[in-house]
Parts: structure tokens; C-alpha cells; sequence
């Protein structure tokens, strides 16, 4: 039996991951089959318990630490998960392992399937967030992998200059554009009514640490707060960041605002279902996270991206940058709300594909997994 893995460690990762899962599976035989790992903070009771919100068959849950305070914590995890996945790519003998994206587990991941000569195929290459650590963390797991899936043609093009060659990168697009045409099915009624809210007028916001800055958490979140005051007209649904080191610090202070700011209201994690729901029918979208900047354009929606940590990722004409302070956020938010940026919006096309991406990745790795050969001794591809 040929065999392939699928790690997951968070809810956003998981989101994008899901359709691809549901693909694959389609796929499984007597000889074929395909394996869910589970771990990270869909294992923690901290951070949501989102194993419970998975929808797919888990074959295996790993745990390993996610404390995320400082350098050190972050450093220990990576260790654990190391030696847990080399042991358990060592058992199973996987003909490969399919990572998405940038988070430092999934680097340590790739590290166990270097160790173990088992292919790397990943997800989300090419892209640039030169504010946070993903960045390098994202270039060296395309350096490491053998197939690549990038969501646009900017991200093919910069994975070749890494030296990959073409026959090996595939712009399919975004799976989150797949979520968005398949998944987003819940009514404005329903998905406000699921989390406690009546009919209402709102925004969805996420903010994650930037980790390539040394800025204050505190002041950073106490401008992101003040903005939110200074709106008492609309409900701000907020989630909580991921275990980056200072998401745990962001999070106390949004459950302390919340018991403060009566248009606030903060949750762990929505789903993807409900969370790109509740995105179809906001007045814009707040924040720092990637959401913003690939399916909340799909949606016509406006986005207020703060800061620098999505710097570097392609942009729809929808999307309004921001600094971080207040001034700067309100200006953004009231531009976001105004008739001419809706006028602007409704004529946005997503450059990250057209919702067929999960069917032709899932295509392509049964292809190449059943029928293809694979060569770690990659050669070095030079751009002409």
C-alpha cells in the first residue's frame, strides 16, 4: 500500500487543507491511502480545541507543546515535534507528506521528512509576508520540498527563482477560493444568531503578532482596541491569534476588553464554515491575518490590513493598508465604509484562482504518487 500524510497543527492551516483532504480521500483504495496527522493547537484546550471542528477522518493525534511566550518555548516545541514525527515517519514509511504554509512547526516537520528522505509537497510556496517569521520559514520548506502549490503566478515565478524547477510548480490557485464558493453556505441570520448576535451591522477581525517586529503587544492592541470605540455603530467579531510568540498575550487583553467594549465580542475560533460565513456578509474585514488578503476580496468585501506582518503578499484594489495606530486605523476603517470603496470592491477580481484548485492538487499527487517517480537529487534550476 502506498501511503501519504497530511499534517495539520492549526485551524487556519486546516481550513485551507480541508479541501484538499476531502479530494484525496475521494482517491483511496485497497493501495492507496491517505493519512490525517493532527497536532499543535487543535490539541489544546488553550487555543479552542479545534480537533473537535475537524470534519474529516483523523488517523492520528500528536501532541506536543504550544506555549509560545518566548524564543526558548518556541525552540523546545520545535524539538519535540522533531523527534515525535521523525519516529513516526520512520514507522509508517509515508511516500510523502503534504505541509501548507509557514509556522515554525511545519518547518520542524519538513526537517523530520528531510531526515527520513520522505518527499515534501507544499502548499502556499512563493508567497512574502516580510513581517513575520514566516517568511524565511516559508522559502526554506520550499527549498525542501519536492511538488509545489502555489496560489498565483507572482509565487510560481519566485519559487523558480529559488531554484525549483518549472515542471515541479503548479499554479492552481487558492483553496480558500474553494472554501469560498463551497463552504461559505451559512445566512447572515444564521451565522450571527450561532455566535449570540442578532441582525447587526459588523466587522470580522483577527490580529496575530508580527513577529519580525520588536513592538509593544500592549500598545499595539490598545490602538487596535481604541479604534473599535471610536465605531459603536457596528459589532466587532473578533478571533483569537495563534500561538506565535505574544498570541497568548493578545488574546488576555482582548478577554479583558470584552468585559470593557460593549461592541466587542471575542472567540476562540469560529470554524471555517461559520468564519467565512460571517465574512461573506461583513462590512469589512480588520486585522493583520492572511484572510484578509486572499478570500476576503473573493467576497467584494473590504479589508483594513494593520501593519506590516502580510507586507509583500499580492493585493486586490480592495484591500486599504493601515498603520498601527488609532488615527491611522479609523481613517482605514472609514475609507473601508465609505460608498466610494464599496463602488471599488464590487468590481474586484481575486487573483488567487477560480475555487478548482483542491481537485487538480489532489489530482496531481495521486498522479505522481501512483504512477510517477520520484527524485529527491533535485537539480538546481537557473532562471534565464
Amino acid at each position: 500500500m502506498k501511503k501519504i500524510a497530511v499534517v495539520t497543527a492549526t485551524r487556519a492551516e486546516y481550513g485551507l487543507l480541508s479541501p484538499v483532504i476531502k479530494e484525496l480521500r475521494k482517491q483511496e483504495t485497497a493501495d492507496f491511502k491517505v493519512d490525517l496527522i493532527v497536532t499543535g493547537t487543535h490539541l489544546s484546550e488553550k487555543y479552542g480545541m479545534t480537533l473537535n471542528e475537524i470534519d474529516e477522518r483523523v488517523d492520528c493525534k500528536l501532541p506536543i507543546s504550544v506555549e509560545s511566550d518566548t524564543e526558548l518555548d518556541i525552540s523546545q516545541n520545535q524539538a519535540e515535534v522533531l523527534v515525535k514525527f521523525t519516529e513516526l515517519f520512520v514507522k509508517e514509511q509515508y511516500k510523502a507528506v503534504l505541509l501548507l504554509g509557514d509556522r515554525y512547526e511545519t518547518l520542524t516537520v519538513a526537517i523530520a521528512a528531510g531526515n527520513t528522505r520522505t518527499p515534501i509537497f507544499h502548499l502556499c510556496g512563493g508567497d512574502t509576508t516580510e513581517g513575520a517569521l514566516d517568511e524565511w520559514i516559508r522559502h526554506s520548506i520550499t527549498k525542501m520540498s519536492y511538488l509545489h502549490f502555489v496560489t498565483n503566478e507572482d509565487s510560481r515565478k519566485r519559487v523558480m527563482q529559488l531554484g525549483e524547477s518549472p515542471d515541479r510548480v503548479f499554479n492552481y490557485g487558492s483553496t480558500s477560493i474553494d472554501n469560498i464558493l463551497h463552504v461559505a453556505d451559512m445566512t447572515k441570520t444564521e451565522a450571527l444568531q450561532s455566535i449570540g448576535l442578532g441582525d447587526c451591522k459588523y466587522a470580522l477581525c483577527t490580529y496575530h503578532p508580527v513577529t519580525m517586529d520588536n513592538g509593544n503587544v500592549d500598545e499595539l492592541i490598545k490602538a487596535f482596541l481604541a479604534a473599535i470605540k471610536a465605531f459603536p455603530e457596528l459589532q466587532f467579531i473578533v478571533t483569537k491569534s495563534n500561538a506565535d510568540q505574544g498570541g497568548a498575550r493578545i488574546n488576555e487583553l482582548l478577554d479583558e476588553a470584552e468585559k470593557q467594549i460593549d461592541n466587542l465580542h471575542v472567540y476562540t475560533s469560529l470554524g471555517v464554515r461559520r468564519y467565512l460565513s460571517l465574512m461573506k456578509y461583513a462590512e469589512l474585514v480588520l486585522g493583520n491575518s492572511s484572510s484578509g488578503i486572499i478570500e476576503t476580496p473573493a467576497f467584494r468585501v473590504p479589508t483594513v490590513n494593520i501593519g506590516d506582518r502580510q507586507r509583500g503578499r499580492l493585493q486586490s484594489v480592495s484591500i486599504i493598508n493601515s498603520d498601527v495606530d488609532k488615527n491611522s486605523i479609523v481613517n482605514a476603517i472609514r475609507q473601508a465604509l465609505s460608498d466610494e470603496h464599496k463602488i471599488i470592491c464590487k468590481s474586484v477580481i481575486s487573483p488567487y484562482g477560480d475555487g478548482t484548485a483542491a481537485e487538480k492538487i489532489a489530482k496531481k499527487i495521486v498522479e505522481i504518487v501512483t504512477n510517477g517517480t520520484i527524485d529527491l537529487k533535485k537539480n538546481f534550476y537557473i532562471v534565464s
